[in-house]
């Protein structure tokens, strides 16, 4: 009777198990189509012709050079973006001092006058 409960309840956990194998199938299937999408959707965000107007699907590293373009334009942009906020500082600076010369040059003149 041991034996019997014993190989019931292997059968169960057998059944269990396959059961589980069957759920973590299909969610690895439905994980990998959703990463198809994603990857479609970012390279069709990044350049619609590139998109595989074809319909076949998008290659990872077509992916991976999308992002990488997209990320070196984004640092030259902040570079960019870095760069003219100096400029722009270092002028005003020089517009401030223009401004208090004006502002010496006004008094000495009333002075004189």
């Amino acid at each position: 009777q041991a034996e019997e409960e014993l190989k019931a309840a292997w059968s169960q956990q057998l059944q269990e198990m396959e059961h589980r194998e069957l759920l973590l199938r299909s969610d690895v299937q439905r994980v990998g189509e959703q990463l198809e999408s994603f990857k479609s959707q970012v390279v069709q965000a990044c350049s619609p012709s590139a998109a595989g107007s074809t319909g076949e699907p998008v290659a990872e590293q077509q992916v991976i050079e999308k992002v990488r373009q997209i990320s070196e334009e984004n640092q030259q942009s902040q570079e960019r973006e870095k760069s003219l906020q100096q400029e722009l500082s270092s002028r005003l600076a020089k517009e401030r001092e223009v401004s208090a010369n004006i502002e010496v040059f006004k008094n000495s003149l009333q002075e004189l006058q």
